[in-house]
């Protein structure tokens, strides 16, 4: 069986080819795509094929995708630009007749208010046109997201954000990855995983926090456009810093949280919890 992973080069993807040569794929049936060469010789290292690809090559991704029985569709990097990209993906995977696609999409992208779903809602739309056989495994925040940004906690003592009482459903790449590379393998996997990690609110992110670094770090509370003023104020570009804050408002609408079954269904296991994700960070 011939299984290729759009998007190799990236954090999720080299997650994604580590899971699935973990859970005895053979190297010689893992297809990697990418646009950074440099990370494409590291992946080839492995034993796995790989080929430069640009989402944007529509040529390209047909060529790629020859032969091809499953194709792992991990989201572009470029929002804005999304669409027409992701439309090259979709109509080259129709056009090679794979057997399964699978999308890395957002919760619940069907109805969700966030600014950032409304591409993901296109790409699934597009891929349910196409008539291919497919799965969308629409991920939550990644705890990257927070773990990242320990030392400004540490500095400030304080998690700035726009969530209110929200609870996000965070889980880290490496969790998501291979719940991604098991749902690839599954013989039928289902139409739809929401997948997430145990819920935490920005609170209880600042209290946990707080306990792994060993200092009072306080939760604040902003309205969406000081987020976003705060954000920039740190180096953010302006479009960035609001689709964060946007983000944030989605998540006190709930718009971030699943409960965590098919994300430990794929996995076998719990998610990693937020605080062994700090305490790893640290």
């Amino acid at each position: 069986m011939s299984l290729v992973v759009t998007g190799a080069t990236g954090h999720l993807g080299r997650h994604v080819i580590a899971a699935l040569l973990d859970q005895g794929v053979p190297a010689d049936q893992v297809v990697a795509l990418g646009r950074d060469e440099e990370r494409l010789a590291g992946l080839a290292a492995l034993g796995v094929t790989t080929r430069q690809v640009d989402y944007a090559d529509a040529e390209g991704l047909a060529a790629a995708f020859a032969g091809a029985d499953r194709v792992l569709f991990i989201s572009g990097s470029e929002v804005g630009q999304r669409l027409p990209q992701h439309q090259n993906v979709v109509d080259a995977a129709r056009s090679a007749g794979v057997g399964l696609l699978a999308y890395t999409s957002i919760p619940h992208a069907d109805t969700s208010g966030l600014a950032l779903a409304v591409e993901h809602r296109a790409t699934e739309e597009a891929i349910l046109a196409s008539g291919l056989p497919h799965t969308f495994l629409r991920n939550s925040w990644y705890l990257e997201n927070y773990t990242d940004q320990l030392p400004t906690y540490a500095e400030h003592g304080t998690v700035l954000g726009a969530a209110r009482d929200g609870r996000v459903s965070a889980a880290t790449r490496a969790d998501f990855a291979v719940a991604a590379a098991a749902a690839l393998l599954l013989e039928q996997p289902k139409a739809v995983y929401e997948l997430g990690g145990a819920g935490f609110s920005l609170e209880e992110l600042a209290t946990t926090v707080g306990e792994v670094l060993g200092k009072e770090v306080t939760y604040t509370d902003l309205p969406a456009d000081e987020l976003t003023a705060a954000l920039v104020g740190a180096g953010l570009p302006e479009p960035f810093a609001a689709t964060l804050a946007d983000a944030d408002l989605g998540l006190a609408r709930g718009e971030l949280y699943v409960e965590p079954t098919d994300l430990e269904e794929l996995l076998g296991r719990p998610a990693t919890s937020l605080e062994d994700a700090l305490r790893a960070a640290l």
